[in-house]
């Protein structure tokens, strides 16, 4: 039985193989590749950054244009809504054989309140024949003025034409059109039922009650002795204040005019502002969040396409890179890094352009800009990870290349 002999110590020590070190891809050289790759061809990533661009813009555009907004509701909200109190004459529904809800003294009556500003009577005159076929309202002096009409030509009746029942009458532009009135130079009459009555004045605009722009009112007074009293339950009494005496007005005005049944009467206060400028706020946010929504997701798309389209140009240097050593994380880091900086770039440019057309937009309208920091915060972020996600796929194919898949390409 033979013996092999043992094995010896290697005699050539100087053949073993030796371990290959682990390549690394520092932070310093990720960021100095990603912008070398996007400097090669400057014009591509231009356009690619536009996507992103147009969405982060629209991003932040819409939520300044939406907080500009809703601060200009709350202006006009606070300025005419929180101030008009409608009182309603329900004297008809609580006992059928009461007579007209309002007194005929209801404007002096009124004027014991403290915050009122203009209050008066109108209600829709039942005719026969109307002038261009236009409703005829009689209206208190008062009433007219709390609409806060804006003259296009002539004036308002006043106390003096209430009082004397006076045959005027001030009509919308609408009426005046089909009319054939242009101008009171001529003092222009006409008809109401066979009654003639001077045109006073010319409306151009009315902030209350826009369907008085469509009608032709004459003094209450005036239509009360032509006509006789209002249909029951027709007259309304419209009340303008003073901001924030609204809700006091309407829990008042009943009784101050009616002491003795002041259920005959409905006040009508404003909404509660809050509810409307939270509605407001929503409607609009939600739509224009949907847009901007849109326009990051073709930014996204665009971003992923020429990403893709560069791995597919850059497929030799990924396998020469390979070949020398590189991971595929380095690879997966490398083309993530340059898909980020393309979305943080749009993403600056971005924001800089919404806060640019917010601002121009206020001041072309004359508004006050308004602007949340954590929506120009938050902006550069949204195409920075927009750019990542759109880097996603690109980067994780980039990876799997192996040194012999590049040769055969």
């Amino acid at each position: 039985m033979s013996h092999e002999p043992c094995p010896g110590p290697d005699p050539r020590p100087d053949l073993r193989p030796t371990p290959v070190p682990r390549t690394r891809l520092s932070l310093r050289d990720t960021l100095s590749e990603a912008l070398a790759g996007i400097l090669r061809r400057p014009g591509r990533a231009a356009l690619t950054a536009l996507g992103t661009v147009l969405g982060v813009g629209s991003f932040v555009a819409v939520l300044g244009l939406t907080a500009t907004l809703s601060a200009r509701i709350d202006g006009r909200f606070n300025s005419l809504t929180a101030t008009e109190v409608t009182v309603e004459d329900v004297a008809a529904r609580q006992d059928e054989f009461a007579g007209p809800g309002f007194p005929a003294d209801a404007e002096r009556r009124l004027a014991r309140l403290a915050g009122i500003r203009d209050a008066g009577v109108w209600w829709p005159v039942r005719l026969d024949a109307a002038p261009g076929d236009a409703p005829v309202l009689a209206v208190s002096p008062g009433a007219l003025r709390a609409t806060v009409p804006r003259l296009r030509e002539g004036r308002l009746y006043d106390e003096f034409a209430e009082r004397t029942r006076q045959r005027v009458a001030v009509i919308g532009p609408g009426v005046a059109a089909r009319l054939g009135i242009g101008t009171l130079a001529t003092r222009p009459a006409i008809r109401i039922d066979g009654e003639p009555f001077v045109v006073a004045g010319i409306l151009a605009d009315v902030r209350r009650q826009p369907d008085s722009l469509l009608a032709v009112q004459v003094p209450r007074s005036t239509a009360e002795e032509l006509w006789g009293p209002p249909a029951p339950g027709a007259a309304r009494m419209l009340i303008a204040t003073e901001l924030g005496a609204a809700r006091q007005v309407a829990r008042l005005a009943p009784t101050a005019l009616r002491p003795d049944h002041p259920e005959h009467l409905r006040a009508v206060p404003p909404p509660d502002p809050r509810l409307l400028r939270s509605s407001v706020t929503s409607d609009l946010g939600s739509l224009f969040l949907l847009l901007a929504g849109v326009c990051l997701v073709i930014g996204a798309v665009g971003i992923a396409n020429t990403t893709l389209v560069a791995v597919l140009e850059r497929t030799p240097e990924i396998g020469l890179r390979r070949a020398l050593g590189a991971r595929g994380r380095h690879i997966a880091a490398q083309f993530l890094t340059e898909s980020a900086a393309l979305g943080a770039l749009g993403g600056l440019v971005g924001t800089s352009l919404g806060v640019l057309t917010v601002v121009a937009v206020a001041v072309v309208r004359e508004w006050t800009p308004v602007l949340h920091l954590a929506t120009v915060a938050a902006a550069p972020l949204a195409g920075l990870a927009t750019g990542l996600l759109a880097g996603v796929y690109p980067a994780a194919r980039a990876a799997r290349i192996t040194p012999a898949e590049a040769l055969r390409r």
